[in-house]
């Protein structure tokens, strides 16, 4: 009997220590998750302009066409039992190429466009510098000792960047709206433009709310100088946390003077290339998607072949491929998305043009055969 008491008595206190386990985790996740990184949701006035939104439905934003976050017929198990035990996606041994271009000292009627690694680039066009996704803190995660950038990849800094006229955020991932990055760059920034909701985020993190201009799906602004920005479709989803969809996923047309260039953010292939090809095209460039793709979630990421696919809907002839040499995010080799996309423009009509992080790309002049520097031992074609 005695035996059986101090069993029980073993017991209880096993168990009330796995209950104090338990709800200091909980606890603490809970305090984690309301740190500062992770922004805020919609409220007061913001929440009562989404819920006007005909793409705001059943408290959710809603794509255009029906996107489940899997592809049918696979679950969550699978997915990660991939993830953990059959997948090996090869990252780069070697330390990326690239070509830092001083930002600061670049003669400001220089059009110019440079690729920062996966979906950051600044472009400088018809006197107005513009920035897009920049992640530029070494990875791409609440967790700073995870999703870090590949050695190499992360030579720009906020402190290289001049003054911005236009910051375009895509949608509230980490690895397209990153907080440290935000924080600091906040002082540069003139106007931000992204979707509805966004805001929320920036005005937390102290972004003046006269410099945010959030908008729906195929809303439009006008600036001086001739320069007109519409917030487009994408298919895709958003979320800082475990709560999607609070806010707005977008691509970007931008039209200066002289250039119309397609800001594509992170979307599945689907009708809007079309829909938006057929009302602002043709495009002298669309900036589109390329990595972090798997045939489990199609409908959210393209996968290869889509991407030209996209342009050839959106009237575009050059393609600037982003979203892959910077992070792993998803089960493919770091370099496929290269080696697909220039192999496929091999028969195509469609140029693709792929610099280094830091390379020089003229609006101007003819553009060069960039070399594969993803592939060492291969010979430029």
């Amino acid at each position: 009997m005695e035996y059986l008491i101090l069993t029980m008595r073993i017991i209880k206190k096993i168990m009330l220590g796995l209950l104090i386990i338990s709800i200091t985790i909980g606890v603490g996740t809970l305090l984690f998750l309301n740190t500062e990184r992770f922004g805020k949701h919609p409220s007061a006035g913001r929440l009562v302009k989404i819920e006007q939104s005909p793409n705001f439905k059943n408290g959710s934003f809603q794509n255009l066409n029906h996107t489940p976050m899997l592809t049918e017929g696979v679950g969550y198990g699978k997915v990660m039992y991939e993830f953990f035990f059959s997948s090996k996606p090869k990252e780069p041994k070697i330390k990326i190429p690239s070509v830092k271009t001083d930002l600061k000292t670049m003669d400001i009627t220089e059009n110019v466009l440079i690729w920062m690694g996966h979906s950051s680039y600044f472009i400088q066009l018809d006197g107005k510098r513009i920035l897009v996704d920049p992640v530029l803190s070494g990875n791409a995660s609440p967790l700073s000792f995870t999703t870090k950038a590949y050695k190499g990849t992360d030579i720009y800094t906020t402190d290289d960047l001049p003054e911005i006229d236009f910051l375009f955020l895509s949608h509230d991932h980490w690895d397209h709206m990153d907080y440290k990055t935000l924080k600091k760059l906040k002082p540069k920034i003139n106007k931000v433009i992204t979707g509805l909701g966004n805001g929320a985020h920036l005005e937390h993190w102290g972004f003046d709310p006269h410099n945010i201009l959030e908008g729906d799906w195929y809303d439009a602004f006008s600036f001086k100088n001739g320069f007109e920005i519409s917030i487009t479709p994408a298919r895709h989803f958003s979320g800082r946390g475990f709560t999607r969809a609070k806010t707005l996923w977008a691509s970007f047309v931008l039209k200066s003077p002289t250039t119309t260039i397609y800001i594509g953010g992170d979307s599945g292939y689907d009708t809007h290339f079309k829909d938006i090809g057929d009302k602002y095209g043709p495009f002298d460039l669309a900036i589109l998607e390329n990595g972090q793709y798997d045939k489990n979630w199609k409908y959210i990421h393209m996968l290869p072949g889509e991407q030209l696919k996209a342009a050839n809907d959106l009237g575009a002839e050059l393609v600037l491929p982003v979203h892959s040499g910077k992070f792993t995010l998803a089960n493919h080799d770091w370099d496929e998305p290269f080696n697909k996309i220039t192999d496929q423009a091999n028969s195509s009509k469609i140029k693709v043009i792929t610099p280094m992080i830091g390379e020089k790309v003229s609006f101007k002049d003819n553009l060069p055969r960039f070399k594969p520097w993803w592939n060492p031992t291969a010979t430029q074609k």
